[in-house]
């Protein structure tokens, strides 16, 4: 496996190659890089249209190639794909009139149970229903941060370059966030070895 800053310096490469001669394979290669994260990100925040996501992750990795001469290196280039994806994200959610909360709702939670899942399964299953639906309750920008912060496993530094919040703004939402999480999801804490042996 390579490390962070192998993966790095071969993105830098595979830029400055792209770049100096128009090379639509060194870009390629970039986009084969990063573009199941890209995806992933997007899924995320379009609440799993994947027909969506796949469409802004196109988009994102079109805008990256027509700006790939405003890559500085400041950041990795996979931080830079994302705000790119963020971007487009909330320009796409703007332009549509598109509602995540709105299309949530929309998603399963007409009080059906077609889970269909195993006894067994059953409490885990319960528990990434609970965890969803606490991650909805949270504000857009608790829910962004966390998604970069923690799914995405961004520091928070790069979550502030992709959300172009201030440092401290990104880390008072992952406090806040995580914090409300925690009281929400309380029932499902595990019980203390102390608590298990009575």
């Amino acid at each position: 496996m390579i490390d962070g800053d192998a993966e790095a310096r071969l993105d830098r490469a595979l830029v400055l190659r792209a770049r100096l001669g128009a090379d639509q394979q060194a870009f390629s290669q970039l986009v084969r890089r990063h573009q199941g994260m890209v995806r992933a990100q997007l899924r995320r925040l379009v609440r799993d249209d994947d027909a969506l996501a796949d469409d802004l992750a196109q988009e994102t990795f079109v805008l990256a190639w027509r700006k790939l001469d405003q890559f500085r290196g400041d950041a990795r280039f996979s931080t830079w794909l994302y705000r790119i994806a963020y971007t487009r994200f909330l320009q796409a959610r703007r332009s549509m009139a598109w509602q995540v909360d709105a299309r949530a709702r929309g998603n399963g939670d007409d009080g059906s149970d077609d889970r269909g899942a195993a006894p067994a399964a059953a409490p885990r299953i319960d528990l990434q229903i609970d965890l969803e639906r606490g991650l909805q309750r949270l504000s857009p920008a608790e829910q962004a941060v966390l998604l970069h912060c923690s799914q995405l496993g961004l520091s928070q530094e790069e979550a502030a370059y992709v959300l172009a919040m201030p440092l401290g703004t990104v880390k008072t939402h992952a406090t806040r966030g995580k914090a409300k999480l925690r009281t929400w999801l309380a029932a499902w804490r595990m019980p203390d070895a102390a608590e298990e042996t009575q």
